[in-house]
């Protein structure tokens, strides 16, 4: 009785799952809008990959008041050139200059292109590995109008390298999250978003200081969200899956550096992210190594609920659910990538695009 008990974490977090799945927020694909919307884009070295992000901008519909803003962040593989190339005078392009003490590459870029948005209305944050759907950015307006909220985050269809790991953010959000709960509440703590695609009500991304409030955060995404919130505003989470697909790495390697530089900032300490990593190992990791054991059954229960739980998200999410049977070793390597970040945190070597982290 005591080890089907122990199977009862996992149902809660499962049923917990679904209902989060049957919650999610989905943009429209019809709709339209007339508001003045920016779309906002740094790069950095990314000219091998911003031609299918730059024309998806491009091709938008249903938005007549949009304008393209771009940033070449001191690119060095001739991104500018691709960008004038595909777009010619059709976008706003800037140059970065040397970053200010005190701030990141990233959150620096973004506040440039907001403040070069003018007198816009919704600002979107958008990264090069990011294709829209000629209807993403009136849907996602919209829904960010519909729902109320400052700061809406429709995160895309994750493809490319890493099925073992990417889904895991999805899942979770739907797994650990309280969706409606999140944007309901004032507390900071309280706050997720992922930083390929976001919405902002300019007003209040204003008021929340923008991305100066988060100008040395690593996690600028999560930064912002929690600045809305400190500053009275909401925000939402929301399926982007139909309307957007993201290759964030191409290989293995990049995966494992971009995770890298930012795993040991998603925890508030060493001991909080070994904590959660071996709870995590725990309830999902462990089961199918105890099917040769005295209890078999349960061990199958557990390891059947883990994997019912990625199913869950992945159809949520517009994910693979076949790789959900491979979910223990998907948080065994996040374990792994974890302990990486933290070693290369504390010796130093952290660092990306070329500046150091």
């Amino acid at each position: 009785m005591i080890a089907w008990l122990a199977l009862t974490p996992l149902l809660l977090l499962t049923a917990h799952t679904v209902v989060n799945a049957l919650l999610l927020r989905r943009p429209r694909r019809d709709a339209t809008t007339t508001e003045r919307v920016a779309v906002l884009l740094p790069l950095r070295d990314e000219a091998g990959r911003v031609t299918p992000c730059l024309e998806s901008l491009l091709a938008q519909r249903g938005v007549p008041n949009l304008t393209v803003h771009v940033l070449d962040d001191g690119s060095t593989d001739g991104t500018a050139d691709v960008v004038r190339a595909v777009a010619g005078s059709r976008v706003r392009l800037l140059t970065g200059g040397p970053l200010p003490d005190g701030w990141l590459g990233k959150p620096n870029a973004c506040r440039r292109l907001a403040d070069d948005a003018g007198d816009a209305d919704v600002l979107v944050f958008v990264d090069a590995d990011v294709v829209l759907a000629p209807d993403a950015i009136a849907g996602a307006v919209a829904l960010l109008r519909s729902t109320g909220v400052t700061l809406l985050s429709p995160y895309p269809r994750i493809v490319g390298a890493g099925r073992l790991v990417q889904p895991l953010l999805q899942w979770s959000w739907l797994t650990f999250l309280p969706l409606r709960l999140m944007e309901r509440s004032p507390r900071p703590s309280l706050a997720a978003a992922g930083g390929q695609w976001l919405v902002a009500d300019r007003a209040g991304y204003l008021r929340a200081g923008g991305h100066a409030a988060v100008r040395d955060d690593i996690l600028e995404d999560i930064g912002l969200a929690r600045a809305v919130k400190r500053s009275g505003g909401r925000i939402a989470l929301a399926d982007g899956s139909r309307l957007a697909t993201c290759r964030m790495y191409s290989t293995w390697q990049e995966l494992a550096n971009g995770y890298g530089k930012s795993l040991w900032a998603s925890f508030g300490s060493a001991s909080g992210a070994a904590a959660v990593v071996v709870l995590l190992l725990l309830l999902y990791a462990v089961p199918p190594l105890l099917l040769p054991g005295p209890r078999p059954a349960v061990a199958a229960v557990a390891y059947l609920l883990g994997v019912a739980g990625r199913v869950v998200s992945a159809v949520a999410t517009g994910g693979r659910p076949l790789d959900a049977v491979a979910h223990p070793l998907s948080v065994v390597v996040f374990a792994g990538l974890t302990a990486r970040s933290f070693h290369r945190r504390r010796t130093g070597r952290l660092s990306w695009r070329g500046r150091p982290v």
